[in-house]
């Protein structure tokens, strides 16, 4: 108990200057301690249950080598929560999460982990974990380490022990004797997300992501109502009184370039409420195309991204379809689309792609040149993650004027991810904790303006659509909590020759999801979008508005009327700002998507 306490501090103390940002009080600070007690003590019950059957047997039968045993299990122990606690320290102001069980399927490729940090946070939070590790082992060794010797058998005692210690330790480890075993919901208190965090236990968090992980196997974790009243609900939400749509190109077959910005929030445009400043290139771009004012990310990782918008299917909590052979396999893409009706295709990228199964996705789905970082030589300055954008957007620039019309090439950039090591002098000297991420932003930016300079002068320019939009979004100045609707926002911009003149410098403000742009572009297109029945076509005025978006465990769901969060699993309510005669039907909808969607990824 004393081990998860310090742990804690250890988190606390890390994430002072966050703590200060979110306006929260020595006072709530230290009310994540009682309220972690239950918890603790449940995953120190769990803990114990080896040790009491090597104590029970030394109660009648003691060796040395046992005494060893206990010895190696406890420091191990503390060994492996010290590293969960140090890891944690480095993906929480990335992922404004504790550690999920999806974080196993990144460990699969270490060296892509070691190269989205900095070189100077990986040893501090090594030098976090050799020291908490070793103050923890030495304190154990020194005050709660007790060398068994073989002395008299004592049966009575034994039998006793064996008749009240398992009782003792299932109580604890269930959390009491209530019907519903204990959760993590147990130690939430407070609407400032990271304090709920900090209270959590990192290692019965991660043992109940592990075991909720697995149990999607055979049923699904996400089951609000009876699977036909859900569909049934699923069924309303999409319906669409005409099938119609705006027509907003020049032609049914136009080059298509989309190009996927990393971790770019709404709150970096101007137009969408930003501060002014951060990207000004894309301010000027708005002039010559349509943004998308109200549109959210369905999910917060990139590899969810690519599902949601290559596919049309949205993210969901626990795990994404693109990591998975097996089931990306089964859903339809906009790439095989147009590649059915005559469409080349290539993929830019200055990483990686193996991170997330990216490559693998995209591979699959017809992506006929695929340029990554390797591909890039010595005339490319490359950070830690690859080659930055200046370079690979040049890069797609030059090969598509040998390209055969009508192409389809998607590029995903890659600056604007940590380390942040852009080859670009800070310019913002603002921003607090988010400094580096919006200079980041800013040269990406800049590249993009660059980059429409040049593409302007291209002779397949007057014929091709450009879609700018988001994979996800990230933490901002503002620093929102990860579960508010602010958080997942993101922005999207249709421009380029082949827009009519009189859709330019438009707006579009309906509720929508990345995930639309599969169904939007296709009818555009004149291309039978049937079978995304996730993606709504956003230039028929008639589809219904809404927008989802999922995190661990957790959904949003925003309606014109407003919006409500909640973690799905533990049905716990983060906000609610739905007026009172519709909250429970638009609750309804949102867990019956939530509960639909996740059926459908299982059935795959």
């Amino acid at each position: 108990m004393l081990f998860f306490a310090l742990a804690r501090t250890t988190f606390l103390l890390y994430n002072i200057p966050l703590l200060k940002i979110e306006g929260v009080s020595v006072a709530e600070a230290l009310a994540a301690y009682p309220h972690a007690l239950q918890l603790d003590l449940a995953t120190a019950c769990y803990f114990l249950f080896f040790p009491f059957i090597l104590l029970l047997v030394q109660s009648v039968w003691s060796r040395n080598w046992m005494n060893t045993l206990n010895k190696i299990y406890t420091l191990t122990g503390i060994g492996l929560y010290s590293l969960l606690t140090a890891v944690e320290l480095g993906i929480y102001p990335e992922w404004k999460t504790k550690l999920p069980f999806k974080a196993f399927v990144y460990l699969s490729n270490p060296d892509e982990v070691y190269n989205t940090i900095s070189t100077g946070l990986f040893f501090t939070l090594f030098a976090i974990f050799a020291v908490l590790a070793f103050v923890s082992g030495w304190a154990y060794l020194k005050w709660f380490y007790t060398h068994i010797a073989r002395s008299k058998t004592n049966y009575l005692f034994s039998f006793v022990f064996l008749l009240i210690t398992p009782l003792l330790l299932f109580t604890g480890a269930r959390g009491g004797v209530q019907p519903i075993p204990i959760n993590q919901s147990a130690s939430y208190y407070s609407n400032k997300n990271i304090l709920n965090l900090a209270a959590v236990n990192s290692g019965f968090n991660l043992m109940i992501s592990v075991i909720e992980n697995y149990r999607t196997f055979d049923k699904n974790p996400y089951v609000f109502y009876d699977k036909a009243e859900a569909e049934q609900t699923v069924r309303q939400i999409f319906e669409t009184e005409k099938d119609t749509t705006v027509r907003i190109l020049k032609t049914d077959r136009p080059n298509v370039v989309l190009l996927i910005l990393e971790s770019w929030s709404a709150d970096l445009i101007e137009s969408l409420g930003g501060e002014p400043g951060i990207t000004p290139e894309f301010r000027k771009l708005e002039k010559e195309g349509i943004l998308f004012t109200r549109l959210w990310a369905t999910g917060p990782r990139s590899e969810q991204a690519m599902g949601s918008i290559f596919g049309g299917f949205p993210a969901h909590p626990i795990s994404s379809v693109t990591v998975q052979p097996d089931k990306f396999v089964k859903i339809p893409t906009i790439t095989k689309k147009l590649i059915d009706v005559g469409y080349h295709t290539s993929f830019y990228f200055g990483g990686q792609l193996i991170y997330g199964n990216i490559k693998g996705f995209i591979l699959y789905n017809g992506f006929k040149k695929v340029t990554e970082g390797s591909d890039f030589g010595s005339e490319a300055i490359k950070g830690k993650l690859g080659a930055h954008d200046e370079f690979v957007l040049s890069r797609q620039l030059a090969d598509l004027n040998n390209e055969q019309q009508p192409f389809f090439s998607a590029l995903f950039t890659l600056s604007s991810h940590s380390p942040y090591d852009q080859p670009m002098e800070e310019v913002l000297d603002w921003g607090d904790n988010e400094r580096q991420y919006i200079n980041s932003a800013y040269y990406t930016d800049h590249c993009l303006g660059r980059y429409f300079e040049e593409a302007r002068k291209q002779p397949w320019y007057d014929n091709t659509l450009f879609i700018v939009v988001a994979d996800h979004s990230h933490n901002s100045y503002r620093n929102w909590s990860f579960t508010t609707p602010n958080y997942h926002k993101i922005p999207m911009l249709l421009l380029g020759g082949a827009l009519k003149e009189e859709f330019r410098g438009k707006q579009m403000s309906r509720i929508s999801n990345q995930s639309d742009l599969a169904a939007t572009l296709l009818n555009q297109l004149g291309i039978d979008a049937g079978e995304f029945h996730w993606s709504r076509n956003l230039f028929n005025p008639y589809e219904p508005e809404f927008a989802y978006f999922s995190f661990e465990e957790g959904l949003g769901w925003i309606r014109p009327e407003g919006h409500f969060v909640m973690d799905a699993r533990i049905k716990h309510l983060h906000e609610n700002t739905l007026p009172e005669p519709v909250s429970d039907s638009v609750i309804r909808e949102g867990a019956s998507y939530l509960q639909t969607l996740f059926e459908e990824y299982m059935s795959f």
